[in-house]
């Protein structure tokens, strides 16, 4: 009886757009993989693979908190590679994971899947992953520029907040905290909420959305999509990391905080969607241009706060996202029609890709199949509960 009700329900679970094939998302990661480079790319790409192909490891499963202390031969292996390739690289001298990034925050965005590295490392007596992610801590934390108020600054040559960094640093130093307990673990944790409303403080405006760049020799005060992406995903890795962890108690008015603060960027946004699905890279200027990255990163928060929350207002905005993102998809795996993201004001030209777009894509599969699993798992109860009433 249960079998013939759970195919009755994976047949139609309500309200959910159909997601990406198999196939698709093999050449969407295989691309990524292939084009990844820089530090944030690396460290977004870490993220992804760990969310769509290791989902149990991720803050987004109660078995990541913490994860497990051994890995499988065949686990996660992609992951622990660009956590190897960083800590080889890196040199002997260097705080930061990466040496003269001129970011402070992209550096850190590998920290997650270092610290995963180490804590999997089998060895502690000779665990180089440990001393590399407590070096990449201690540059943000004590050496890095800042401004008066506490804010790090997302740059090295002065003090300048990006909303990149968002998702960079604050889910790294959250996730320290998580793994290392006690009253130095909790203090990170709120040393990473604290990051996130300072950001929050200087960068969102009365829209509800957040502004680019602030502070330095020059400033974005533009809506960019990504950027407010990378705001609301990094504040979501944030609060599920306290969320999950041991001191979660501890930590209620943060985590209440970071839910307000994501759902402000989720609220703005769906209302400035276009009819084909589009979010623009400048999300409230029609004399932008569509761009499915940036469509994609904010329809994975969508989702995942739409699973979080139990809150589906915003579900059909993000169903529609996730067809307009899936027909942006070309034949080998590539996300078409997105922002380059070296220059944020142009298209990605002919021929040319997005590596962080490829991640977006990932992210968004991972998070629109948690919705339907828990959507899934609802339809079975309920037809459960008819069955034998």
């Amino acid at each position: 009886m249960i079998r013939s009700l759970l195919a009755l329900a994976i047949g139609a679970p309500a309200g959910v757009q159909t997601g990406l094939n198999n196939a698709t998302t093999a050449s969407v990661g295989s691309n990524l993989l292939e084009s990844a480079n820089t530090s944030w790319e690396l460290g977004t790409a870490a993220e992804a693979l760990t969310e769509f192909y290791w989902p149990s490891l991720s803050v987004f499963r109660a078995s990541g908190f913490p994860p497990p202390t051994t890995l499988s031969s065949d686990e996660a292996l992609d992951v622990i590679e660009i956590a190897r390739n960083t800590v080889q690289t890196k040199s002997v001298q260097s705080l930061p994971l990466v040496e003269g990034d001129g970011a402070v925050g992209d550096p850190a965005s590998l920290g997650v899947a270092v610290l995963l590295a180490a804590w999997t490392y089998g060895n502690d007596s000779d665990n180089p992953y440990w001393q590399a992610a407590s070096n990449q801590l201690d540059y943000l934390l004590h050496v890095a520029p800042r401004t008066d108020d506490g804010a790090i600054s997302h740059r090295t040559d002065q003090v300048q907040l990006w909303s990149d960094f968002v998702y960079m640093a604050p889910p790294f130093i959250a996730y320290f905290g998580m793994l290392q307990g006690g009253d130095s673990g909790l203090s990170q944790m709120q040393t990473a909420y604290q990051q996130c409303q300072l950001y929050r403080n200087y960068l969102k405006d009365d829209s509800g959305l957040w502004r680019h760049v602030a502070l330095g020799s020059w400033q974005d005060n533009t809506h960019w999509g990504t950027g407010n992406g990378w705001a609301a995903a990094g504040m979501l890795r944030v609060l599920q990391t306290l969320s999950g962890s041991d001191q979660a108690d501890a930590l209620v008015d943060e985590r209440n905080d970071l839910t307000t603060w994501i759902q402000e960027i989720v609220n703005a946004t769906w209302s400035l969607q276009k009819e084909n699905g589009t979010l623009y890279n400048t999300l409230d200027d029609d004399t932008s241009f569509a761009d499915s990255s940036a469509t994609a990163l904010l329809a994975s928060v969508t989702y995942r706060m739409a699973y979080i929350t139990g809150d589906d207002t915003y579900l059909e905005a993000a169903n529609r996202a996730l067809a307009l993102v899936e027909g942006s998809i070309d034949e080998d795996g590539w996300l078409t029609n997105t922002v380059d993201p070296y220059t944020f004001s142009s298209p990605t030209a002919p021929g040319s890709h997005s590596p962080e777009g490829q991640a977006f894509v990932l992210l968004l599969q991972s998070t629109w199949r948690d919705y339907w699993l828990a959507q899934l798992s609802q339809d079975v109860f309920d037809l459960a509960v008819n069955a034998g009433s």
